[in-house]
């Protein structure tokens, strides 16, 4: 059953509801339902930030690193503790090159034995990008004019670990010297030893995130982790990526991209003589034939044969995804291909700009470029921090592991298999709006790997995802409940997609990355549950309001 064939269901079931509606039956015509407030007026303080007598992590060893919560600049509340700075990438005293980290200890009253890492992707991006948009302790987004407390941090769960690596991303210091992935997995190691030593917290379970180019970064880090096999250091739990590259970029973007835009029309509006030639370019390059053949569920049993390289035709024919990209571009000049709702203008991010051309308004300073915020967390002062780094951080090696190769990635060499058989807790997730990647993409991806005994997924997952509501809302930080997406899960792996996300998923949909964390962690079973977040309290009272989990006074939400 393919995502078309699913949606086609699910608007089927929405139109036989709405049939049935009771405005259709006119049971309002007397009497007017009142809508109730979701969000309290006053400012929001999440309830379960607390200030601990003693702490675990604070010792003299870590106290060079400890972050003053009240002092980062622009945020005008309490981020709690925090530890932050630079670790070398190996134990030799030698050893210059050094990563930069940003930890948050979980605001749990009984501290978790466990560590969450989260990596951006690029390659070269800095994972304080997903820190500041996506699912840190307060986030700042694209187009508002100041950080807010985030009810959905990741560290509310757990402790959680911000890396920018490789070498060479961020405020990390050194010249990147590694030429692939097995390398980067490898210093990745060594930092984590370093981090494990500073803090003490050996044997500790460790979870591996990510998302975007992260779906090379998290594999072949955690696959370096269980080749030490030494849990002292390297206890792998499990691992989840999100919006990943992980295989083969033409069954990745190209096969995939004209049943993506199909589906898509009525947004993307790409005028009929345009959309006839594509689907020329679709049976001509032998894509229409390979995704009807290859694309089912169950997998065929075989390896898939490797398409050629669309680029190296002379006039780039088959290179549909880039031509639709252009053509969507003349459309709608602000199309955001990591979120295809998105309209203008760009709203400019605290990030800085990425692409030549993008907004910036006149005197903007990137927040982490700012002298204050380096001295407050201890990184090296005059660093100049880029959201994504023009730095090869592979060095000037030819690394046939990356995705420059596209008949290698961590799905279709072992590397990903491997981990996912050690663990049996592997969650890969996907943003519907999000046509870089997208869902079908992914999931093409996993088809074409072997894990535990079998290929690919049996069935398309189709499981209705739910996320619970969560009353403990400010209007700076919303998330939507309900059914969000769709799931399912065979052999240690589990697949989700959420509707409404794009490319940054934690950010779109927090309240569906939120569970997501719960169910790696263990603390809910999948996402069918529809208990109540695990830090959710049983009632929450703001501006006189009670807030009731699934029911404010009385409505069902």
């Amino acid at each position: 059953m393919k995502l078309l064939s699913l949606f086609s269901t699910l608007l089927c079931a929405s139109t036989t509801l709405a049939g049935n509606s009771p405005h259709k039956l006119n049971v309002f015509n007397k009497v007017k339902p009142v809508l109730e407030r979701r969000v309290a007026n006053e400012p929001f303080k999440h309830p379960e930030i607390q200030k601990r007598a003693t702490s675990f992590f604070a010792t003299n060893k870590t106290e060079p690193f400890s972050v003053n919560g009240t002092g980062i600049p622009e945020v005008s509340f309490d981020i709690g503790e925090s530890y932050a700075g630079l670790l070398p990438i190996s134990d030799d005293p030698a050893e210059t090159r050094k990563l930069f980290f940003w930890f948050f200890p979980s605001t749990q009253a009984q501290t978790p034995e466990e560590v969450v890492i989260w990596l951006n992707g690029g390659p070269g991006c800095s994972s304080l990008s997903g820190f500041l948009t996506e699912n840190g302790p307060f986030t700042w987004e694209a187009g508002t004019l100041a950080p807010v407390q985030n009810p959905y941090s990741w560290n509310n769960l757990t402790n959680v670990l911000w890396v920018e690596q490789p070498v060479g991303v961020g405020y990390s210091q050194g010249t990147p010297n590694i030429t692939n992935e097995v390398e980067l997995g490898n210093e990745f190691r060594g930092f984590y030893k370093s981090f494990v030593d500073l803090f003490g917290i050996y044997n500790w379970k460790t979870y591996i995130t990510g998302e975007s180019y992260a779906g090379f970064y998290v594999p072949y880090i955690a696959d370096s982790f269980i080749e030490a096999d030494d849990t002292k250091y390297w206890n792998l739990a499990g691992i989840s990526i999100n919006d990943p590259i992980i295989g083969d970029e033409t069954i990745q973007q190209q096969v995939v991209i004209l049943p993506y835009v199909e589906y898509w029309q009525n947004l993307m509006y790409l005028n009929d003589s345009f959309m006839d030639t594509m689907r020329q370019h679709q049976n001509d390059c032998g894509y229409e034939d390979y995704w009807n053949k290859y694309f089912t569920f169950p997998a065929p049993q075989e390896a898939f044969p490797v398409l050629p390289d669309p680029f190296n035709s002379e006039n780039y024919t088959c290179d549909v995804f880039d031509t639709m990209y252009y053509a969507l571009l003349q459309v709608n000049p602000c199309f955001n291909i990591y979120h295809i709702t998105e309209m203008c203008p760009h709203p400019y991010s605290q990030l800085g700009i990425v692409n030549p051309g993008d907004y910036q308004p006149p005197n903007a300073v990137v927040y982490f470029n700012r002298t204050d915020v380096q001295k407050a967390l201890h990184a090296v002062v005059g660093t100049n921090w880029a959201q994504c780094t023009d730095v090869n951080v592979f060095g000037n090696g030819n690394d046939t592991s990356r995705a420059s190769d596209t008949s290698v990635g961590p799905a279709n060499n072992g590397v990903l298999q491997r981990v996912i058989e050690h663990t049996n807790n592997t969650i890969i997730g996907s943003g519907d709006l999000d046509m870089l990647l997208s869902t079908n993409g992914t999931l093409f991806a996993i088809q074409n790997m072997t894990w535990n005994g079998a290929r690919g997924l049996t069935e398309y997952p189709s499981i209705p995802l739910y996320a619970p509501d969560h009353p403990e809302y400010n209007l700076g930080a919303l998330a939507g409940a309900g059914i969000q997406g769709y799931w399912g899960k065979e052999r240690g792996l589990t697949f989700y997609a959420a509707h409404l996300a794009g490319h940054e998923l934690p950010g779109h949909t927090p309240g569906v990355a939120y569970r997501m964390l719960e169910i790696l962690l263990g603390k809910i079973e999948d996402f069918s549950s529809t208990a109540s977040f695990t830090t959710q309290f049983g009632n929450y009272t703001g501006n006189g309001t009670i807030y009731k989990r699934g029911v404010i006074e009385g409505i069902f939400v």
